[in-house]
C-alpha cells in the first residue's frame, strides 16, 4: 500500500469485557452494563447478550425482555477509564498520531510507522496482540487509505453474536487502495457516515440499497434529494474518498455525568446530595483530563421529557470539586421540581488545557481566617438570570492555590485506588460522619498541615458544608 495508512481500532464489547475481567464468574454469561434501573439504557452488552438482540443505547426494559437471564451491572467508569489509559499507552507505542474516539476506539495514522514495524497488516496484528497481552481484552482493527475505509474494515473484523456463543471474527482486516471499491460497494448504504433513517428512506425512493447503488447515481441527483452538503459528501464517500486527517488526541468539548431515576424523584434534599456527588465526580474527570473548566451546567429532565438547563460561567477556569459543587447547587435551586426529576446531570464545558487558562493564578487559601470567605470569582453568568450566590451567601470558589491543589490530588489518588465513591463531598452524604479508614489517611494528611483544612464557607473537612470532602 502507498500513500496514507490509517488504522481504526475498536474494543470488543469494552465495558462488558472489562467487567468480565474483574469477575471471572461472568465468563460465558450474557452481561449488560447499564440499564440497572427501569428507565436506564444499555451502555454495553457482551456478545452473549447481543445474540438475544440486546444493543447499546437500548432501553433497559426492552433489554430485560429480550434477555431476562442477563447479568445487569451498573457502569463503573473509573474502571473503564483506567483500562482506556492502558489501551492508549499501547497505541502511542506504535503511532505518534492517535485520535481517541471515546474510551474504546481510536484512529491511528501509521503512514510513518512502516519503516519500524513493517507493513500495515503487521502493524494491525501487532496492535491486536499487544492489546490482548496488556489488557487481557480483545479488539478489532481495520486498515485502509482513509478513516472511512479503516472504520468499516474494523467492523468487518469483529466477532459475531450467536446463540451458541460468539463467532470469532478475523480480528484484523486491511483494505488496499485497489480493493476499496470492491469492499465498499456491496455494503448497505446505511454503513456510510451521515446516512440516518430519513436519508435512507429518501435514498430508497431513488432505488438505492447499497453503497454501489449510491455510487451509480449522478452527484446532481444526490444533491437534489439530500441537499448540497450531504449530497456531495455521500457521493465522495461512495467512491471511497475521505480526506479527513487523523487529529492527535483532540481535547474534549465537555465532560459530564447524569443519572436517570427509576421513578421521578421529587425530594429536593436527595437531589441536592446526588448533584453534589456528580459535580465532584465531574471535577475529578476534568482534572484527570488535564483540563480546567469555565462553565458548569446543571440539566433537569421531567417525566414528560421536558428538559431544562442552567449554567454558571466563572471568570477564571477551575478544576476543584468544591467549586463545582458550590456553583451547581444554586443552579438546581433555581429550578422547579414539578412532579419530580426523571434525570439529573452536571457537565463542565469551556474546557482549557491546564497551564493555558487565564486567571489560573487566582488562589483559594485553605488557611483563611475563620469567617472569611474566599474571593468571589467575579460576576459569573447563568442563562437568563443574574448570578446566584451559593448557599450561605458565598460565591463559588475560584482558582486552586497550591494547598487546595494538594488536597484535590490526594482525593484523586484515593479514588484511583478505591473507586470514585471512596471520597465524596460532605453534602452528598447523610447521617453521621463515617470513620475514615486508615487506607484513606492519605487524603487527610495531604489536606491537613497540623490543622484541619478550611473549606469554602468556613466549615472543616468532614463537616456538613457542601464544599467539604468526606471519605465513604
Amino acid at each position: 500500500m502507498s500513500g496514507r495508512l490509517v488504522l481504526h481500532l475498536d474494543m470488543d464489547a469494552f465495558f462488558a469485557s472489562v467487567e468480565k475481567n474483574e469477575d471471572p464468574s461472568l465468563a460465558g454469561r450474557p452481561v449488560v452494563v447499564g440499564g440497572t434501573g427501569g428507565r436506564g439504557v444499555v451502555a454495553s452488552a457482551s456478545y452473549e447478550a447481543r445474540a438475544y438482540g440486546v444493543r447499546s443505547a437500548m432501553p433497559a426494559g426492552q433489554a430485560r425482555r429480550l434477555c431476562p437471564q442477563a447479568v445487569f451491572l451498573p457502569p463503573r467508569f473509573e474502571l473503564y477509564r483506567r483500562a482506556s489509559a492502558r489501551l492508549h499507552a499501547v497505541l502511542h507505542e506504535v503511532a505518534p498520531l492517535v485520535e481517541g474516539i471515546g474510551l474504546d476506539e481510536a484512529f491511528l495514522d501509521v503512514s510513518a510507522a512502516t519503516t519500524l514495524f513493517g507493513p500495515v497488516g503487521a502493524i494491525a496484528a501487532r496492535l491486536h496482540r499487544r492489546v490482548a497481552e496488556e489488557l487481557s481484552l480483545t479488539c478489532s482493527v481495520g486498515g485502509g487509505p482513509n478513516k472511512l475505509v479503516a472504520k468499516l474494515a474494523s467492523e468487518a473484523a469483529k466477532p459475531r453474536p450467536s446463540l451458541g456463543g460468539p463467532l470469532p471474527g478475523p480480528g484484523t482486516v486491511i483494505v488496499a487502495p485497489e480493493e476499496v471499491l470492491g469492499f465498499l460497494w456491496p455494503l448497505p448504504v446505511g454503513a456510510l457516515w451521515g446516512v440516518g433513517p430519513a436519508s435512507r428512506e429518501r435514498l430508497r425512493k431513488l432505488g438505492v440499497a447499497t453503497v454501489g447503488d449510491l455510487a451509480a447515481l449522478p452527484e446532481g441527483s444526490l444533491v437534489g434529494a439530500l441537499g448540497k452538503a450531504a449530497g456531495k459528501l455521500l457521493h465522495e464517500l461512495a467512491w471511497g474518498r475521505d480526506e479527513r486527517p487523523v487529529v492527535a488526541d483532540r481535547a474534549p468539548k465537555s465532560i459530564g455525568h447524569e443519572e436517570t431515576y427509576p421513578k421521578d424523584l421529587g425530594d429536593r434534599a436527595e437531589l441536592e446530595r446526588r448533584l453534589a456527588f456528580m459535580a465532584d465526580q465531574v471535577a475529578g474527570r476534568v482534572r484527570a483530563a488535564g483540563m480546567l473548566a469555565r462553565t458548569v451546567t446543571v440539566k433537569l429532565r421531567y417525566g414528560d421529557f421536558t428538559t431544562l438547563t442552567r449554567s454558571h460561567t466563572f471568570t477564571a477556569p477551575i478544576d476543584s470539586g468544591p467549586a463545582f459543587v458550590a456553583a451547581a447547587k444554586p443552579l438546581l435551586a433555581s429550578l422547579s421540581l414539578g412532579e419530580g426529576a426523571r434525570l439529573l446531570g452536571v457537565s463542565a464545558s469551556g474546557l482549557l488545557e491546564r497551564g493555558h487558562g487565564p486567571g489560573e493564578q487566582l488562589q483559594f487559601d485553605l488557611d483563611a481566617a475563620p469567617g472569611r470567605r474566599p474571593s468571589p470569582p467575579g460576576q459569573g453568568t447563568s442563562k437568563g438570570r443574574a448570578p446566584t450566590p451559593c448557599a450561605g451567601g458565598s460565591s463559588p470558589p475560584s482558582g486552586g492555590g497550591p494547598r487546595w491543589g494538594e488536597a484535590m490530588e490526594a482525593v484523586d489518588e484515593v479514588r484511583a485506588r478505591f473507586g470514585e465513591g471512596a471520597v465524596r463531598p460532605a453534602s452528598a452524604t447523610t447521617g453521621p460522619r463515617p470513620v475514615v479508614p486508615a487506607a484513606h489517611g492519605l487524603a487527610r494528611r495531604r489536606a491537613q498541615d497540623g490543622n484541619r483544612a478550611k473549606v469554602p464557607g468556613g466549615s472543616t473537612r468532614g463537616g456538613s458544608s457542601g464544599a467539604g470532602i468526606i471519605s465513604k
